[in-house]
């Protein structure tokens, strides 16, 4: 997804919110609001235009991550402008409850407070945490897990997961594992990629970095299941890094095992300097 300007100042008094809220990805079509698709953007920005404080819609709505179809968030971050916004918390309690009752089952509002102007939701984020869950369970997935748990019919090597994932960490251009949009770059500092085995037997990967490219968790996930199981050597993900394009031997992993876990932010007198930096397209450093 190419990058896009925040929403920009505003006069007449705007006040800056945000938002912290989860959602069950599997009846969405994804984030972004689409012409007759039902999105976590539409569903979250109808209400809020219908109950929210100030007596006008919310100018726009912009989120730390943008979803794909059938990911799931246990806590997103999104901001944005209205013209006034209670300050008593009882009053604030009374908003998002309200906005709960609205809302349907399928995405919960659990935090609202005003914010300072700089802070952007996207652009001042320092890192994002995803988890992956997946099972090797002979019968796949059980019943109240199919909704967020891939199951994967065949024996998986926690060993071979990790290593495999632990020559991918750093700095990277991740063209390989990326569905490129034209003006966004593919360099991305991957901060964290481990697995762990639940003792129920589910495998859970961990995910952070500062940013993600369209695809690029699940690619990534797709690649080590093929070192999981053994069909690639554990060296093959890494190799991935030197490519140009992105290769047809990556296979994405279905995105209903994927789940958004939160997003980290500076403090307040950082959020405008952290922005700015994120704007610029970085250039991968190579020591001479």
């Amino acid at each position: 997804m190419a990058d896009e300007p925040a929403m920009p100042d505003r006069d007449g008094g705007l006040v800056r919110i945000r938002i912290d809220f989860a959602y069950d990805g599997t009846d969405f079509s994804g984030w972004a609001k689409q012409p007759g698709r039902r999105t976590v953007q539409g569903v979250l920005t109808d209400v809020l235009a219908l109950h929210g404080p100030g007596g006008r819609p919310p100018v726009k709505l912009v989120v730390a991550g943008r979803t794909d179809t059938g990911v799931h968030a246990v806590n997103q971050v999104a901001h944005l402008e209205v013209v006034e916004f209670p300050d008593d918390a009882d009053d604030l309690d009374r908003l998002v409850g309200r906005w709960n009752r609205m809302l349907p089952p399928d995405i919960r509002v659990f935090a609202a407070r005003r914010v300072p102007v700089a802070f952007d939701a996207r652009f001042s984020a320092l890192r994002r945490h995803y988890a992956y869950r997946v099972t090797d369970h002979p019968f796949g997935a059980l019943p109240l897990q199919r909704r967020d748990t891939l199951g994967w019919f065949r024996p998986l090597d926690d060993g071979l997961l990790n290593a495999a994932s632990a020559l991918l960490v750093g700095e990277h251009d991740f063209v390989a594992f990326c569905r490129r949009r034209e003006g966004a770059t593919t360099i991305r500092e991957l901060q964290r990629l481990d697995w762990t085995r639940l003792p129920d037997g589910v495998l859970v990967a961990r995910v952070s970095a500062d940013a993600f490219c369209h695809s690029m968790v699940r690619s990534l996930i797709g690649a080590l299941l093929a070192v999981g199981e053994g069909r690639q050597p554990i060296e093959w993900p890494a190799s991935l890094l030197r490519a140009t394009t992105r290769p047809g031997t990556v296979t994405v992993a279905p995105p209903h095992g994927l789940t958004l876990l939160g997003v980290d932010y500076p403090p307040d007198d950082e959020l405008a300097s952290r922005a700015e930096r994120t704007r610029n397209l970085r250039q991968l450093q190579v020591d001479d």
